[in-house]
């Protein structure tokens, strides 16, 4: 092995891909000293994109108080590439679901404010490229608390402003732009979106998703019918039909209020990532490829990181190895995409809350144990 390329997600409430990058490369230097290790941390758009950038890109970290989901003052953050003009953003920093107790999830009371006011910091700070990071929220306010941050007022038959909110949506009456910040005019917006939800209806925002944010059936109604007359008045005052593009329902439908008062574009995040830090490039001449995530099953086709990872590797004709937390169902259908095995790293059948204990030690010993496999297949050859 001359060159291995480590490039996984994190395991979602273990290890970060930082962190993962680093007991790959222990690893596989364990049984192959020489070998050329290329660490990529790699995230999809939610949490650890931020980090992720960073460490591949480099850049600066910002901290910064935002409003949270309830609009309560807390502490949260956002990365400013070395360009200087580039600002990658996770919308859970300032609206995600962590923020919340148990008791406090409810998406007719909860805001994107917060998301929008990292989003003006970085305007403020110069950036005209915004890389938004949509996984992981806690609202299902269509977005109109960051458009809101940005300058948009939501007005109801009074002219009054709505409560920016799921809730509040049921108020609109009429989108008032003119306020909305120039700079936004000169900004390339670009929202990291994994999912083709419509922002309402059976798959729509709040069906779909508000229900692990804290909706009972009657309240996920409620929101449905609150963000297709959302829908009903962009399309009065915009003639944007967003109910018709796909994505529009990320994140509690932010992305209906980004491609509407925004003019942003909804990519995969795993290939923003990856054009960023030009991938291509970075495998070419490669060995293999070792990537990974918390779990791999039939929804990884859907934008998840070892995917879209292999997706660049078939064309280059380098293997790929992914190495998961847990396997699911289904999983025949990602050796069709470039992936050729897939290990797990338990070693012993235990619960989640005593399996992250040991985490890294068992990561560790998995990635040994795949080296000395190939050093013999080697050695045999």
């Amino acid at each position: 092995m001359k060159k291995i390329v480590i490039a996984p997600d994190s395991f979602k409430g273990t290890m970060n891909s930082i962190e993962i990058c680093d007991i790959v490369e222990r690893g596989i230097k364990n049984v192959f000293p020489e070998a050329e290790t290329v660490k990529v941390p790699i995230a999809d758009g939610g949490e650890g994109t931020v980090d992720a950038f960073l460490e591949a890109v480099g850049g600066t970290r910002i901290n910064i108080k935002v409003k949270d989901p309830l609009m309560r003052e807390i502490d949260s953050f956002y990365g400013i590439l070395n360009d200087k003009k580039t600002a990658v953003i996770e919308m859970a920093a300032a609206s995600g679901l962590p923020l919340l107790s148990d008791e406090e999830k409810n998406p007719s009371l909860t805001s994107t404010y917060g998301t929008g006011q990292l989003m003006l910091d970085a305007l403020e700070k110069g950036c005209s490229r915004i890389i938004l990071g949509l996984g992981g929220s806690a609202t299902n306010d269509g977005g109109i608390g960051m458009a809101a941050a940005l300058g948009v007022k939501f007005l109801d038959k009074d002219n009054n402003e709505i409560p920016l909110n799921g809730g509040g949506l049921k108020y609109l009456h009429r989108i008032d732009v003119s306020g909305k910040d120039p700079r936004l005019e000169k900004c390339e917006i670009i929202a990291a979106c994994d999912v083709d939800n419509p922002l309402y209806g059976p798959n729509g925002a709040a069906c779909v998703f508000s229900p692990q944010k804290g909706a009972d059936e009657e309240m996920v109604k409620m929101l449905d019918d609150n963000l297709k007359h959302y829908a009903e008045v962009i399309q009065n005052d915009f003639g944007i039909t967003v109910q018709d593009i796909p994505g529009t329902g990320a994140a509690g439908g932010i992305g209906a209020a980004l491609v509407a008062f925004m003019g942003a574009r909804l990519e995969s995040g795993i290939k923003i990532i990856l054009d960023c830090v030009n991938f291509d490039n970075l495998i070419s001449g490669a060995d293999l490829i070792i990537t990974g995530e918390g779990k791999i099953d039939g929804q990884s086709l859907r934008g998840k990181v070892p995917v879209g990872i292999a997706g660049r590797a078939l064309k280059q004709g380098v293997p790929v190895i992914a190495v998961v937390g847990n396997i699911g169902d289904d999983i025949d259908a990602v050796y069709d995409k470039g992936i050729s095995a897939v290990f797990c790293t338990s070693r012993k059948p235990v619960p989640f809350d005593i399996a992250k204990l040991h985490c890294r030690e068992d990561l560790l010993a998995t990635i040994e144990s795949i080296m000395r496999y190939t050093k013999a297949i080697q050695f045999k050859r």
